[in-house]
């Protein structure tokens, strides 16, 4: 039985049983080091997922493609955007059922889904890609809200840890890799977010046939964020005994922050920016 009972036609989901189901795991998932994290397999109906790639055999123009030595041959494409049962299934894991099996499980009160899907949505990581551990940006300027939830379920049928892609968790300071799970399909990881929750997918995506590894990402969030708090984007940090390249751009921006008054760093690093630097 599936983590996530829900209707394959409507793709309905009964608030009631989301909620019990969230209860049962909560224990393990908020009881695990270095940050709260849970790794789900069988987690929706198969027929979902299944329905899900037939759609997105062909996709659109993607809006985000990263080919830089952090994030290489990454793309990322917005729900609204996908064919319509794809679209609408994003929209079932936006809304309050699923958002209260969320609640259940993380003991996290009050928790925001994104209508704008900023960052989220259909994840392409193409045969000779991978994405280098990393924290994720902490705070939402659009809405105002503290990211505290990453959701990611994957797409790849009989993928082999060989394939490379694994989903890692790291621990705070980034000494030793605590978990690693293998993006097999209908398989969902998910992990409270913070400044210090390493995580990423760092082995280079090699599968034979050249599929790509493919996921549904979503994000969730509180209405927590406050003048004290300092805003970041994502922070790449290099494994010990890698090869993996510290971000040169994020560091320059934070020298840059330092020194220069908001207005004037806003002025040049969006300059920066547009010009790829």
């Amino acid at each position: 039985m599936p983590v996530i009972q829900m209707d394959p036609e409507t793709l309905a989901i009964d608030v009631e049983v989301a909620k019990a189901a969230g209860a049962r795991v909560s224990a393990e998932y908020q009881a695990r080091q270095p940050y709260p994290y849970g790794c789900f397999d069988d987690f929706l109906p198969e027929e979902v997922l299944d329905r899900v790639l037939q759609e997105i055999r062909t996709l659109p123009e993607a809006e985000t493609m990263f080919d830089r030595p952090q994030e290489k041959l990454k793309s990322s494409y917005l729900p609204e955007r996908l064919p319509p049962y794809t679209r609408n299934l994003f929209y079932v894991l936006n809304s309050r059922p699923f958002v209260r099996f969320l609640e259940e499980m993380t003991g996290i009160s009050g928790l925001i889904p994104d209508p704008y899907f900023a960052g989220g949505g259909v994840h392409v990581v193409a045969n000779g890609g991978h994405l280098d551990i990393h924290a994720d940006f902490n705070h939402n300027a659009k809405l105002n809200l503290e990211r505290r939830l990453n959701i990611l379920i994957y797409l790849n049928k009989d993928w082999q840890k060989e394939y490379g892609g694994s989903f890692e968790i790291w621990n705070t300071d980034m000494s030793e890799q605590v978990a690693s799970f293998v993006p097999v399909f209908n398989r969902m990881c998910c992990f409270n977010t913070g400044s210090d929750t390493w995580h990423g997918n760092p082995e280079t995506v090699n599968h034979p046939d050249g599929e790509p590894r493919m996921s549904l990402a979503l994000y969730y969030y509180t209405a927590t964020w406050d003048y004290t708090r300092k805003s970041h984007t994502t922070l790449f940090k290099p494994r010990p005994g890698t090869q993996d390249q510290i971000d040169k751009q994020v560091k320059r921006a934070d020298r840059l922050q330092e020194i220069l008054p908001p207005v004037i760093f806003r002025k040049v690093i969006g300059r920066l920016q547009r010009l790829g630097f």
